[in-house]
């Protein structure tokens, strides 16, 4: 019987990492927007989950801030999240979620912002009313947002450098 299980990512998962992320959103953009996350050092939490040793999901969330006035507020960006396509549907997605969120939290970590599916983001607590005040580039339905504690509920996202790149290529 298999086991999955979920990890922090390491420097030897680069690769496996890379071919999930291209295998799931069939592209490199997202491999790449990881790769740039964690060349720039904006990486604040990245898991993998491994079934009989391979991995076959991934996420990240990367440094990102709220600008009120002249002061910042550090907050995560959850992008990407992927699973390999064989492995769709199995939970593996979801699991690498709410780990996630637990290791945030316990880092202490307040607020957390995704770009995403507001059917599947909604189930994790992710809303878009709690992103509703944000000034940002992606704001829509698919801003959505997700508070632990204090955290502000206006002000400017400003993502890492990589996500504007990533925009422009």
């Amino acid at each position: 019987m298999s086991m999955m299980s979920i990890r922090a990512a390491t420097p030897r998962d680069r690769e496996a990492i890379r071919l999930v992320e291209e295998h799931a959103f069939g592209q490199q953009a997202e491999a790449g927007l990881v790769d740039a996350l964690v060349a720039a050092g904006d990486a604040v939490l990245e898991l993998v989950a491994s079934e009989d040793g391979q991995v076959v999901g991934h996420i990240l969330f990367s440094r990102l801030h709220v600008r009120q006035g002249g002061a910042d507020f550090a907050a995560v960006a959850l992008a990407p999240l992927a699973v390999a396509p064989s492995f769709h549907g199995t939970g593996i997605g979801g699991a690498l979620v709410r780990e996630a969120h637990i290791r945030l939290k316990e880092a202490g970590e307040t607020l957390s912002v995704v770009l995403g599916d507001p059917a599947y983001y909604g189930r994790f607590g992710y809303a878009h009313e709690r992103a509703a005040g944000f000034d940002s580039e992606y704001q829509g339905a698919a801003l959505q947002a997700l508070a632990w504690g204090e955290a502000p509920a206006t002000g400017k996202l400003v993502y890492a450098a990589a996500f504007s790149s990533e925009l422009a290529a």
